[in-house]
């Protein structure tokens, strides 16, 4: 955060960019002494008007809020209560009754923890997270982040603007970080990535949180090539920690005509069993009527 975001006069040369301790601490309006503690990470204790204070005065959106909350209530103790209770299975397997939930959609819907483990999906979303599937080791279940960062060129084409996805990656593993900072199987996963991937260690050390509830992806499928999709995600009341999303194409797009295609194979694959296709996104080939190799 710049001075000129906070109003306030650029005086002399700084050491970094952003604001100085005491140029905080007055925004806040709190002692300079006050805050280098909480700077250094000594917030055990810390009243909720004066996390509120430092949120109002570093401008921070309710995905940095919130993380700056469950900061202070893991330092205190006091998130402990608040986790999800630990479940002794190492593989998690839906409920009938969920997996029927989710087949009855007929957009692609997925359910993923904050670990980024892809856990469950219907006929379309396991279609259209195929490439995803097929990197993960067949006695577990699919990661996004190790999926993104261990299995570069396939998730580079996967997708298009893979800076973002990396990004947005590494922002919900954060968020999840501060929510439930001792998540063993997190830490494991951390710890992971930061020794085999660069770019996750350089997106990881920035400390970036946000919240993933709604906005446009896109994808490159391998079938059916290039996808734009809303998507919507919801908490699962039933199961904490656990999101289900829906993606969803404009109506009548090209990405709507490629789903379309997406699903009628898939519906096809699981009557008959699976067989070859041919890919629309080969330069040899020639795309489907209506359907746009381009997205």
């Amino acid at each position: 955060m710049t001075p000129q975001q906070a109003e306030l006069p650029d005086i002399g040369p700084r050491r970094v960019p952003g604001l100085r301790c005491g140029e905080v601490a007055t925004l806040a309006g709190v002692s300079i002494e006050y805050y280098s503690k909480l700077e250094r990470g000594a917030i055990t204790g810390v009243s909720a008007s004066v996390l509120d204070a430092l949120a109002r005065a570093l401008q921070l959106d309710d995905a940095e809020r919130a993380h700056l909350f469950h900061l202070a209530h893991a330092a205190d103790g006091t998130s402990a209560g608040m986790r999800p209770r630990r479940r002794p299975a190492k593989r998690w397997t839906p409920r009938p009754s969920l997996q029927w939930a989710l087949d009855r959609f007929t957009a692609p819907a997925i359910i993923r923890n904050g670990r980024m483990d892809l856990l469950a999906a219907n006929h379309l979303g396991r279609a259209m997270h195929a490439t995803v599937y097929d990197t993960a080791p067949a006695e577990d279940c699919p990661n996004f982040a190790r999926f993104t960062f261990l299995h570069l060129d396939t998730a580079r084409d996967f997708y298009p603007d893979w800076d973002l996805a990396a990004d947005t990656c590494v922002a919900i593993l954060h968020t999840e970080a501060g929510r439930d900072p001792h998540d063993k199987d997190l830490h494991d996963l951390v710890g992971e990535l930061s020794t085999r991937s660069g770019p996750f260690r350089r997106r990881w050390s920035a400390h970036n949180v946000r919240a993933h509830g709604a906005g446009i992806k896109h994808f490159r499928h391998r079938d059916v090539g290039n996808l734009e999709l809303a998507y919507e995600s919801v908490e699962l009341v039933s199961e904490p920690g656990f999101a289900l999303t829906l993606y969803v194409a404009e109506p009548a797009s090209p990405t709507a005509q490629a789903l379309d295609l997406l699903a009628s194979w898939t519906a096809t694959d699981a009557t008959i069993g699976s067989r070859s296709r041919p890919s629309i996104t080969s330069s040899s080939s020639t795309p489907p009527h209506g359907v746009d190799s381009n997205g």
